[in-house]
């Protein structure tokens, strides 16, 4: 049998008489996280070998730049007299001499001529081609010009007699040599949706279509078996 409907007296409490050593719950816990632990708690300082300050108090700082310029000005200086010195041996090379100048000048000259010569054949050749395609292009647009104003020429006299026969078929008065007659070929109310309502109408018609509901032979006939 449950004991859920009996009453308590003593209110239960989280954390008692639950086992040895086990606390108020709404106590503070006494756990933390690794996380929650102090870190970093030294700076760090330079070691030996990474310009401390004993290190940096003993170098003169001024000599050293001293020392790196002069090295700098001395290559500069070396790199100077080595530029002098080739151009100094090209300048005592002695100079070709007037007789070998005169044969390079001459053989200048006969390729140019050779050059010249050629390259005018090739300009003549190519002048002449480019002047028959141009006259062979006019050629071609004038002809396609010429087929195409006599299409445009063909095409209006054709749009024209079409024109002119379809106003004369149009006209009765015109087309009279046709066979055609002056009378209508249907009456003007063929094509109606009321039709054949007229109230004086022919009762000796069997079959014609009436659109009133009232007035039609099925409904005529439904009251005359039925009603009356």
């Amino acid at each position: 049998m449950t004991t859920a409907a009996r009453p308590t007296f003593n209110p239960a409490q989280g954390g008692r008489g639950r086992g040895e050593g086990e606390g108020d719950l709404s106590a503070l816990s006494k756990q933390y996280s690794s996380r929650d632990l102090p870190g970093h708690t030294k700076l760090k300082y330079r070691q030996t070998g990474q310009n401390t300050t004993a290190e940096l108090r003993g170098q003169d700082f001024r000599r050293e730049l001293e020392s790196r310029e002069r090295s700098s000005k001395d290559r500069g200086v070396r790199g100077s007299e080595a530029a002098i010195a080739a151009g100094s041996s090209a300048s005592h090379q002695p100079p070709p001499s007037k007789r070998a100048r005169l044969a390079d000048a001459a053989n200048l000259d006969a390729d140019d001529r050779d050059d010249d010569d050629d390259d005018e054949d090739d300009s003549d050749e190519s002048d002449d081609e480019a002047a028959e395609l141009l006259a062979e292009l006019q050629k071609i647009k004038r002809e396609r010009a010429a087929e195409a104003a006599r299409k445009e020429e063909q095409k209006r006299v054709e749009d024209e007699r079409i024109r002119t026969e379809t106003i004369l078929s149009g006209n009765p008065l015109l087309n009279m040599q046709g066979g055609g007659s002056m009378k209508v070929k249907r009456r003007w109310d063929d094509d109606v949706v009321f039709k054949n309502c007229a109230k004086d109408e022919d009762k000796n018609k069997d079959g014609t279509f009436i659109n009133d509901t009232l007035r039609s032979e099925f409904h005529k006939k439904f009251m005359s078996k039925y009603v009356q």
